[in-house]
C-alpha cells in the first residue's frame, strides 16, 4: 500500500515529466536530438557511490519506483560502461506498469561483457563507440572480434566520432539517436557521464534523489577531474547551472528535486 501511495503521488503531483516531454517532438524539429532527462540519486554530501566500481544503493523503495516511473516515460536509456561493469543493471522498468525504454550504452572500446543481464534478458542495448579507424592499430583487431560477437548476439552498435577532447561527441551521438526516432532519453550515470552532459550544455531536465546520508565518496559532478583535464577550458563555462521554476518533495526517506534547466 506504502508504494501504490507512492506511486500516484509521483504521478499525480510530483515530476512533471509528461508535460516535459510533451515538447518532444517539437524539440526534435529545431534542434535535432531528444530531450534529455538527467536523474540519479545522491548522498547528502553529493557522492554517487562509496567508490569507483563498487555499486552503492542510495534509493529508498518509494524513490525507486519513482525511477522506473521515469524510466517508462522516456523513449531510451544511457549509462556509462563503467556502470555496467559496476552495477551489471537491466536498466528495464520493473516497479510500475510500462514499456522499457531502449538501453544505450557509452563504450568508446566496446567492453560491453556478453553475459551481462540485458544480453540474458535480451533487453538488447545499442552501443555508442568509437570508429575502429581512430582506435590504436594494436586494439583494432580485438575490436573487430568482439564486434562481430556482439552483433551476433543482437546488439547493435553505433559508431560515433570523438570530440576534441578524445571522447565520444555527445552532440553526435543525440543526433544520431534522433536519426533513429528516439525522441527522450533519460541519462542515469555514472558521474563522467553525468559531468559530460552537463559540461556540454545537453541537459534539458533534472530529477535528483537526494538520500539523507553522508557517503564520503565518489562525486556526482566530477568538477575537479574535469578542470584537470582542460575540459572546461576548451568550452564555453557553463557552470553554476540553475533549474528554472525547481520543485522538491520528500519521497519515503529521501528529498527528491526537480526542475528544468535553465
Amino acid at each position: 500500500m506504502l508504494f501504490l501511495t507512492a506511486y500516484k503521488k509521483v504521478t499525480a503531483e510530483m515530476v512533471p515529466i509528461e508535460r516535459w516531454l510533451s515538447r518532444a517532438d517539437e524539440n526534435i524539429q529545431q534542434r535535432h536530438r531528444p530531450l534529455v532527462t538527467l536523474s540519479y540519486a545522491q548522498s547528502l554530501d553529493g557522492s554517487i557511490a562509496a567508490q569507483r566500481g563498487i555499486r552503492t544503493v542510495l534509493s529508498s523503495p518509494e524513490s525507486l519506483h519513482m525511477t522506473h516511473y521515469l524510466r517508462a516515460a522516456h523513449a531510451a536509456i544511457l549509462v556509462g560502461i563503467e556502470t555496467i561493469l559496476a552495477d551489471n543493471p537491466s536498466l528495464t522498468v520493473r516497479l510500475v506498469e510500462g514499456k522499457n525504454p531502449q538501453p544505450v550504452i557509452l563504450d568508446s572500446r566496446l567492453r560491453f561483457p556478453l553475459d551481462s543481464k540485458m544480453v540474458l534478458k535480451n533487453n538488447l542495448p545499442w552501443i555508442a563507440h568509437s570508429p575502429p579507424e581512430q582506435l590504436e592499430e594494436a586494439e583494432r583487431r580485438f575490436f573487430r572480434e568482439k564486434a562481430d560477437a556482439l552483433e551476433a548476439n543482437g546488439v547493435h552498435l553505433l559508431p560515433i566520432p570523438k570530440d576534441r577532447r578524445g571522447r565520444l561527441s555527445l552532440p553526435a551521438l543525440l543526433e544520431c539517436l534522433a536519426g533513429l526516432g528516439v525522441s527522450s532519453l533519460m541519462v542515469e550515470g555514472g558521474s563522467r557521464v553525468i559531468t559530460s552532459f552537463l559540461q556540454a550544455g545537453l541537459v534539458d531536465f533534472v530529477v535528483l534523489t537526494i538520500s539523507p546520508v553522508f557517503l564520503g565518496g565518489l562525486p556526482g559532478v566530477e568538477l575537479n577531474g574535469v578542470i584537470a583535464q582542460g575540459g572546461i577550458g576548451e568550452m564555453p563555462p557553463l557552470f553554476p547551472i540553475r533549474l528554472r521554476e525547481p520543485g522538491s518533495e520528500r519521497l519515503g526517506d529521501d528529498l527528491i528535486v526537480w526542475g528544468e534547466v535553465s
